[in-house]
This record gives structure tokens, C-alpha cells and sequence, in this order.
């Protein structure tokens, strides 16, 4: 083994900069290179009535996953079978119903040009990235897209590095032209992601999230001053609806008590007070049918913390805080 040259910090930076203007260099030039053949790649992908098989051997093999990865959850089913594993038995998961979709940088290896006789024979339509589109994989494919580079980032011009990006970069931007032509959109995204931050913003609703039946704060619009204080600080919330008939005619909050016994001085008698005196009539509302992310919206642009839910005849039907959204963790 060779003995290891002293670190030196300004190589290390030259080649990491060298490393990124080759692969960006190498993905530029892909943009060149996108005609019809991109097109009839795409459409033979969209007219598969099974999955999109996706294989390749080494770093391509490990690009192949992540290519598979993006197609399932951009609405294109896909899965990524390994060339060697096809030849001992894997061929069988492909059906006539797929298609595939192979790597290879060279075109020529081993393990899959074995199977590539096979697949013909299915009568599955093969989509080729590879680096030399006249390579046994390149013609056995109905279409061969190129993803040959220049030279590697590696300094010795030999570790898959830019050709590697290249494969990744082609393939992601299958993947997109197939979701938009899917008419592939945010929720359907958000169907297939309902763990991630997305998916709570795209599919929790108000009514999932907010306060009802007896944990809503709310009194009458007759409801002496010291009632409303007592149902705000008995609920949590902060605030409570003034309700009148089940319809939320009013709100009142902690900060406009604040504000009330400020403006009315230390010696104001305020215990003749009523709901409906102090309480800010309209308030803001939102239906449970809403989504939550609109709720923070809504919160966030009006500087408010709470937001009474109603049903589409204004009856009172929940309530939420920020403190609610950010369990759901929606916000």
C-alpha cells in the first residue's frame, strides 16, 4: 500500500472545487442531449400497465435504487431487481405487463447483458442510460438515453463519480416528466409520503386536530365577566367563544382581559360586565374540512394564536391553538 502524501488543506479544497464544476460540467451537458428519444423514453415508461423494473450492477446498481425509490413515490410503480440475483431466479418477478429501465456506464456488463437476451424475449421494452449507446445494452434497448461524460471527477479518471451523477440526474428527470405527465400533484405526493412533513400539511384537517364537545371554551353572550374568565382559565386555550343560539358570535382572549383592566385603570368595577360587552364580534373561523395548514395560515396572518371551528352554518363545532398544530406537527 502507498504511503499516504501530508494533508494538505488547499489541495483537499482544489479538488473538492474541481470534483463539483466536473459533475455539474457532466450534467450540463445531458441538457444537450435531450431529443426525441427522451420523449419516446418517456412514453414507453408511461404506457407500462406493471411496474418499471430498474437494474444495474455496482454504483449504477446503487443509483438503480434510488431511481426505483423516486418513481414509486412520483406515481410511477417501480421496484429495482439485481442483474446477478435475475439469473438465479429474480427474472421471474418481471412480467410481460413491465417494463425495465437499466444502467450500465460501459453497457457492457456481465451480469445483466446475460439477461438482456431474455427480457427481449418477454417482449418487455427496455429503456437504456448508459454511457455508449452502441454497447450490447444500448442496442438491445428500445431506447437508449446517453449519460457518457467526459472524464470522471475522480483524479485518476476511474472511480464512477461524474458518470454515476450523470445516471442519477437522467434518471430524475424521467422521473419528472413522467409524474407531470400522470398529472402527478402535491397530494397524491402526500398520499404516498404520510409520515413526512408534507403529508401532515396535505392531509390533516382542521377537524383532525381541534378541540370539541366539552373541552371548548364557550359561554353565553349573557355570561358575567367573571365566568368568561373562569371558562378560559378552565379550558387552556387562552380564549373562549361567546355563543349565542350555537352560533360563535364573539371571541374573548387572555390578552383582551389584559388590555381591558389596562384601559379601565385599578379602581374600575368591572363585575357588571357581560360576555357580549367585551367579547370582538365576527371572530375568525375556519371549517373542519379545512386543511390545518390553512388554520396556521390564517393564525399566522392575523397575528393570532386560537381560531374558533364552525360548521357551514356558523355553529360553533371546535376550536384550536398553535400549540395544537405544533403536535400535529403541522406547523
Amino acid at each position: 500500500m502507498s504511503v499516504a502524501p501530508p494533508f494538505d488543506p488547499a489541495r483537499v479544497q482544489q479538488l473538492a472545487i474541481e470534483s463539483l464544476q466536473i459533475e455539474a460540467d457532466a450534467v450540463a451537458a445531458l441538457a444537450q442531449r435531450v431529443d426525441a428519444r427522451f420523449a419516446d423514453a418517456v412514453r414507453l415508461l408511461l404506457a407500462c400497465r406493471g411496474r418499471v423494473v430498474v437494474m444495474g450492477m455496482g454504483k449504477s446498481g446503487h443509483v438503480g435504487r434510488k431511481l426505483a425509490a423516486t418513481l414509486a413515490s412520483t406515481g410511477t410503480p417501480a421496484m429495482f431487481v439485481h442483474p446477478a440475483e435475475a439469473s438465479h431466479g429474480d427474472l421471474g418477478m418481471i412480467t410481460e405487463a413491465d417494463a425495465v429501465l437499466a444502467l450500465s456506464n460501459s453497457g457492457e456488463s456481465e451480469e445483466l447483458s446475460a439477461i438482456l437476451p431474455l427480457i427481449k424475449r418477454m417482449g418487455v421494452p427496455l429503456v437504456a442510460l448508459t454511457g455508449r449507446t452502441d454497447s450490447t445494452l444500448g442496442r438491445h434497448a428500445e431506447v437508449a438515453l446517453d449519460t457518457s461524460v467526459a472524464k470522471e471527477a475522480c483524479p485518476h479518471n476511474l472511480a464512477p463519480t461524474a458518470s454515476t451523477t450523470a445516471q442519477l440526474a437522467l434518471g430524475d428527470a424521467l422521473a419528472v416528466a413522467l409524474l407531470d405527465a400522470r398529472g402527478f400533484k402535491a397530494d397524491d405526493f402526500a398520499r404516498s409520503h404520510p409520515g413526512g412533513a408534507l403529508g401532515r400539511k396535505l392531509l390533516t384537517h382542521v377537524g383532525d386536530v381541534m378541540r370539541s364537545g366539552a373541552d371548548v371554551p364557550q359561554v353565553a353572550p349573557d355570561a358575567s365577566l367573571m365566568d368568561l374568565m373562569r371558562e378560559i382559565s378552565a379550558k387552556g386555550l387562552g380564549m373562549s367563544a361567546v355563543v349565542d343560539a350555537g352560533r360563535a358570535i364573539g371571541i374573548f382572549t387572555d390578552g383582551d382581559l389584559r388590555r381591558l383592566i389596562e384601559r379601565a385603570g385599578s379602581g374600575a368595577d368591572l363585575r357588571n360586565l357581560r360576555a357580549r360587552d367585551v367579547m370582538h364580534p365576527d371572530p375568525r373561523t375556519v371549517r373542519s374540512d379545512a386543511l390545518a395548514v390553512e388554520a396556521a395560515d390564517l393564525m399566522e396572518a392575523q397575528r393570532i394564536t386560537s381560531v374558533l371551528v364552525v360548521d357551514a352554518e356558523g355553529r360553533l363545532t371546535g376550536a384550536l391553538n398553535s400549540n395544537d398544530l405544533m403536535r400535529a406537527k403541522v406547523i
